[in-house]
């Protein structure tokens, strides 16, 4: 006789049993629904005041608790770059310590807790950082051959000697351009040591201005007076011209570079007023990322789970309780 179970018989008890826990599992959901649903149905004013209180509470930190985003665009001149980022990490720790006294009678701030948090960070252009800078091209060149080039354009090492950066600080009230931006700027360049060198650089490119017109203008003179003598030399004086070609060439070339380096030095002129210039300044942005104004559809959840949590951490404890004792 053989004792070999059929293959059908087994195939039947198998989708039986997965027929049962199939069953068995919607009926777990089902009596978990109907628990959940009758649990806001018998305590539905409760939670009517709980979802009320907190849209309220929500609502009140929402108006009270504003921020706001202000940025100002700067460009440190005169090797001053380190020094601005000392600065900046400076207030940012009066600030995270809370000496208020600091930041009023020091930096001039007039509001001084109303400000949150200050950071600097470069305005990214290699475009302009290799600009007519062998050197600086050859720097990245040689930092890229041991790494990624994307990570050295924002290494410290590059990204301090971009021309701008910006400063951005966090209130909680409008900023005012007086009590706040005007403050700082003036702290940023309280330096007397950056403010002699300021004084004297700016004297010096002055100088290297009316120098380079100077210049400009004797090179002009020289043009004018070659181009009179050609127009009344002879023909027979022509080889005289050719022979002074590469002469005239290099004298054009001179002025060509003088005038565009005119043109950098007024360019430079306009920033050199100041140790830390400010170039724009973007305030009073009201921040709506992170929880900031959503507080009043947040705390009516969260309320909400915590009684929930309470309710059910109840019934655990009564059921455990009934088993055991």
């Amino acid at each position: 006789m053989s004792t070999k179970v059929p293959q059908e018989n087994i195939d039947q008890e198998v989708n039986i049993d997965i027929s049962k826990s199939i069953s068995t599992f919607l009926d777990k959901i089902n009596a978990y629904t109907f628990r959940f649903i009758h649990f806001f149905v018998r305590n539905w004013i409760l939670v009517l005041i709980i979802v009320g209180f907190g849209f309220g509470f929500g609502w009140y930190l929402d108006v009270k608790e504003k921020s706001y985003d202000n940025e100002i665009i700067v460009t440190p001149n005169f090797g001053s770059v380190d020094y601005l980022y000392s600065k900046v990490n400076l207030l940012q720790a009066k600030i995270i310590s809370g000496d208020t006294v600091f930041l009023k009678d020091v930096v001039g701030i007039s509001h001084p807790k109303a400000i949150k948090k200050i950071e600097i960070k470069p305005i990214s252009d290699a475009f302009k950082f290799v600009e007519d800078k062998d050197q600086n091209f050859e720097l990245i060149k040689l930092m890229a051959e041991d790494g990624d080039i994307n990570k050295v354009l924002v290494d410290n090492v590059t990204s301090k000697n971009y021309t701008f950066h910006t400063i951005k600080f966090v209130t909680n009230e409008i900023n005012d351009e007086k009590a706040f931006t005007a403050p700082l700027m003036k702290y940023f360049n309280s330096s007397e040591y950056f403010n002699s060198i300021q004084k004297i650089g700016f004297k010096n490119l002055e100088q290297q201005i009316a120098q380079n017109d100077s210049i400009v203008a004797q090179i002009d003179n020289i043009l004018n007076s070659f181009s009179s003598t050609v127009k009344n030399t002879s023909k027979n004086d022509k080889l005289i011209y050719y022979n002074e070609n590469t002469q005239l060439n290099d004298i054009i070339k001179t002025k060509q570079y003088l005038v565009n380096e005119q043109g950098k030095n007024k360019l430079k002129l306009v920033s050199f007023d100041k140790t830390i210039k400010e170039i724009n300044s973007t305030l009073n942005i009201k921040k709506t990322n992170s929880l900031n104004g959503k507080l009043k559809l947040v705390f009516p959840v969260l309320f909400l789970f915590i009684f929930l949590f309470i309710y059910l951490f109840k019934e655990f404890y009564k059921r455990q309780k009934h088993l055991r004792l």
